[in-house]
């Protein structure tokens, strides 16, 4: 493992990295002093470190001048700062190579449908930036290719993002630290069970508002607490209850009105132009169960 690769390990150990949301208008347009000030808010709450432009940032929809703007606020607030790259038409080699110049500590990859383990080689040759692979639900990775990424020198941790499969996540976080990388829980919908598990660090669309109950949970697991830690994933699991649900691509969409409720954005700049429509009766759900 490379040296870089083995720091950005061990410091984001703990870790509460929120998946941040890019505030936006109903047309895509973005307000990157709101942008500052929300990944500000979410740093001051409880996230320890910062996921920008992943999926629940819709960075592959955004231009490379946003991304670039947006990785540099993040970089400015001093947390450890991971850039999502790929799932996109552009490079995503290319990606890692702004995301570096501009000072993120690393890249989250989204999975593709190609050669992963090429994919991998190919960002971590352009940028030699620590990488984060990322097994998410809609492109499972198979065990075999998993064991390939892990063993890619680059490769600090593997965040895993499967929802409802159990027995896979089980596999990748027992796989991962074998492999003595990071396993690291996108798992909103089976987070204090992750734990259980064996991850190490959250990076959650969860935490992209009300990010203090994510981190009550993982505050209450590293105490050894079990009362605590009860009440606190069941606090965690209503909220997932009602903005990780179907059609599960809206739940950008939740966690921006969320946002919008607890005033970190606007209405005006809490819209997702990219996922599907939703009832405006879910939002009273969603605010609900906030309160």
């Amino acid at each position: 493992m490379d040296i870089a690769v083995r720091n950005l390990r061990d410091r984001l150990r703990g870790a509460l990295i929120a998946a941040a949301a890019t505030p936006m208008t109903a047309s895509g347009e973005v307000d990157l002093d709101l942008v500052s000030r929300y990944l500000a808010g979410l740093v001051a709450d409880g996230a320890t470190g910062l996921a920008v432009l992943a999926h629940t940032g819709r960075g592959p929809y955004l231009a490379p001048d946003v991304r670039a703007a947006v990785i540099e606020r993040a970089v400015a607030l001093g947390v450890p700062v991971l850039a999502g790259v790929g799932g996109g038409a552009e490079d995503p080699a290319a990606q890692a190579r702004v995301a570096a110049e501009l000072g993120a500590d690393g890249v989250l990859v989204f999975p593709s449908d190609g050669d992963r383990v090429a994919l991998h080689e190919e960002v971590w040759r352009a940028a030699r930036l620590p990488m984060i692979a990322f097994d998410l639900y809609t492109r499972p990775c198979p065990a075999g290719t998993l064991r390939e990424l892990l063993a890619h020198p680059g490769v600090a941790g593997l965040k895993t993002a499967l929802l409802s499969d159990a027995m896979g996540c089980q596999r990748a976080i027992a796989l991962t630290r074998e492999a003595d990388r990071l396993a690291i829980t996108g798992e909103d919908r089976m987070f204090g069970p992750s734990l259980l598990w064996g991850a190490e660090a959250a990076l959650v669309g969860i935490a992209a508002a009300s990010v203090g109950v994510t981190a009550a949970v993982l505050e209450a697991f590293a105490g050894k607490d079990l009362r605590a830690f009860e009440e606190a994933s069941g606090r965690l699991d209503r909220l997932a209850q009602v903005t990780f649900t179907e059609p599960m691509e809206g739940y950008v969409q939740r966690m921006l009105w969320l946002a919008a409720a607890e005033g970190r954005v606007p209405e005006t700049h809490a819209h997702d132009p990219y996922g599907p429509p939703l009832q405006e009766e879910e939002r009273a759900v969603v605010v609900a169960a906030f309160g």
